[in-house]
């Protein structure tokens, strides 16, 4: 047996004619940037978030970028954020001139630990920017009161985690500004790049809806110095037809996560994923945790099974964050599950059977 990972082959046959019609009316049309697929995609995405304003963007990495512009973000602030994500989180800070300052993560949930945010902030502290990772949201009650009592603003990074919730709310809507990806391979992927941002606040989405188009506030008058950062037309054809049946493929990936963890419980050495009482997770991965991971990798790519690590090392042991002056053993948490962590095959539409035959290998 060889099992896909992502299985995006098989999903685009499942609404094939719809996307390819809606490509090909982009290509008839001509109308390639900011065509009416765009407007028609930021209006379904408010309606299935309840956000207020979404604004579409060129990817997820500059979703963040957006949200930090946004919020005025300047060279010497301080962002905090979680060592254990995607660069990317911690690439935009450090590219505004601003200062990535890492918090280390909950055992558990692998999302940053609020516990511990308070002891890091300063005069120069702006914000906070938890990572919603693998698809759950970190534990915003606790965040959002500690953003409050210290006036910081909050950007969700959810690249991962698009239609997930804490406390019954969307993740969309859990910061002043949440953000998300839609890489091909997220629970919601376009066929290229593209992502978002979202908020409640107009005065936000006004200023990133100006940013994303080099600071425009009407055709060749810049109010702002911003980025060419559009969503194609194209990519939002695509996305219009995935969205539609997006809830039920986020019901298909619980299902998958939830046959993985009843198959695997009585597994003593493995480290399961675990949701928080008070989520939903977007299931974007399902990630466990094992002591020889490289010998089981090895043997299980063998037999047809691909696995990934996300991710094989914390940011704060990365070359290119070396002059923040972290060591190794400063966060000792992200740097044991960065060791242990493996994802196994993720997506709607594996079967009982490959389950089955990935369990009984593993």
């Amino acid at each position: 047996m060889k099992i896909d990972f992502a299985n995006l082959q098989y999903q685009h046959n499942l609404y094939k004619e719809e996307i390819e019609e809606s490509i090909l009316k982009v290509a008839r049309n001509c109308n390639f940037i900011m065509g009416n697929e765009v407007t028609e995609l930021e209006k379904s995405l408010e309606e299935f978030t309840d956000a207020k304003y979404a604004i579409t963007c060129s990817n997820g990495t500059d979703a963040l970028l957006l949200a930090m512009m946004a919020l005025d973000i300047k060279p010497g602030d301080e962002v905090i954020t979680t060592p254990f994500t995607f660069i990317a989180t911690a690439e935009m800070i450090a590219f505004l001139g601003a200062i990535p300052v890492f918090v280390d993560i909950d055992e558990k949930t692998y999302n940053i630990n609020p516990d511990l945010i308070e002891e890091k902030i300063t005069s120069k502290t702006k914000a906070i920017i938890p990572v919603s990772l693998y698809g759950q949201p970190s534990d915003m009650n606790k965040i959002n009161q500690i953003s409050k009592k210290y006036n910081l603003k909050v950007i969700i990074d959810g690249a991962q985690s698009f239609g997930s919730t804490f406390n019954g709310i969307s993740d969309s809507t859990l910061g002043d500004i949440s953000t998300t990806s839609f890489f091909p391979a997220k629970p919601l992927g376009c066929y290229g790049d593209g992502g978002a941002v979202f908020t409640n606040d107009e005065k936000l989405a006004i200023k990133m809806k100006s940013l994303r188009l080099h600071g425009q506030s009407k055709r060749y008058h810049h109010q702002y110095i911003g980025i060419g950062g559009r969503l194609d037309t194209i990519q939002a054809a695509v996305l219009n037809v995935k969205l539609k049946y997006y809830k039920k493929d986020l019901a298909k990936r619980a299902e998958v996560a939830s046959k993985y963890t009843k198959a695997l419980e009585n597994k003593s050495n493995l480290i399961l994923p675990y949701v928080d009482t008070k989520s939903t997770s977007a299931w974007a991965q399902y990630s466990i945790r094992v002591k020889n991971r490289d010998e089981i990798q090895n043997k299980l790519k063998k037999v047809g099974i691909p696995t990934a690590v996300h991710y094989p090392m914390p940011l704060h042991l990365q070359e290119c964050f070396k002059y923040l002056g972290y060591n190794k053993g400063d966060f000792p948490i992200s740097e044991v599950v960065s060791e242990e962590i493996m994802s196994l095959p993720m997506n709607p539409y594996i079967t009982d059977e490959e389950i089955e035959y990935i369990v009984k290998n593993l």
